[in-house]
């Protein structure tokens, strides 16, 4: 058992420092969805290309703090706040769609090295991942690896894929409104599209540029 402790440790830590300075090229989701795509009978599709950040419109890590995040440069990983507001409101409304409370980073750490689900066991697992990469990266390096590794549209994943097949430019070249309208999606990008807007998703496109003013931009590497 001590071993089984010590190797688990072990290869954790050292997969986050090498995350650290390599680039994430494939994830679990990626690999889950690729296998849904197939036992559904459906073309495979897997669209992805890393790019550094200074590659991305600086437009794009506001527009995701501004809807997903607000206190992410300030925060060491957990928003106990927000947290707090969300358990309230479950409580409150149990007949309603629970109300989440994850960071950018957790949702890094999920993305990256877990796969999705809501049991204790994942969630434990989140927490400590977490906690690591908050210690070992940058918050450049978190922001970096979650536009490079988030889902945002079906079989499409991060910054420089969505900007090709949505926009048909360079993540780099992404207008700020273009940027909150990617960030609109983010909480259900299979069900929302940034390419084909409804009603609903561009009024959330026009909330996050509203909240944009307020959000701190995230100082350069």
């Amino acid at each position: 058992m001590k071993w089984i402790v010590a190797a688990f440790f072990a290869t954790t830590i050292l997969s986050v420092v090498l995350f650290r300075f390599l680039p994430v090229w494939v994830t679990p989701l990626m690999f889950i969805r690729c296998y849904q795509q197939v036992t559904e009978g459906r073309d495979l599709k897997l669209s992805h290309d890393w790019v550094s950040l200074d590659e991305i419109s600086p437009s794009l890590p506001v527009a995701v703090m501004a809807s997903e995040d607000a206190k992410f440069l300030e925060h060491h990983g957990f928003d106990y706040k927000a947290i707090e507001h969300a358990a309230e409101r479950n409580m409150k409304h149990p007949e309603k769609r629970k109300l989440g409370a994850s960071t950018i980073s957790q949702q890094t750490a999920k993305n990256v090295f877990l796969w999705p689900g809501r049991s204790w066991t994942r969630k434990g697992l989140e927490v400590y991942f977490t906690a690591l990469i908050e210690l070992l990266w940058s918050k450049q390096r978190i922001m970096e690896v979650y536009l490079n590794s988030i889902e945002m549209g079906e079989g499409i994943y991060g910054a420089q894929a969505v900007a090709e097949e949505h926009f048909g430019k360079d993540a780099k070249d992404l207008s700020k409104g273009e940027c909150a309208l990617i960030a609109a999606t983010l909480p259900n990008p299979r069900r929302y599209s940034s390419k084909s807007p409804s009603s609903y998703m561009l009024k959330r496109q026009s909330r996050i540029l509203h909240e944009m003013k307020y959000v701190k931009a995230l100082p350069e590497k």
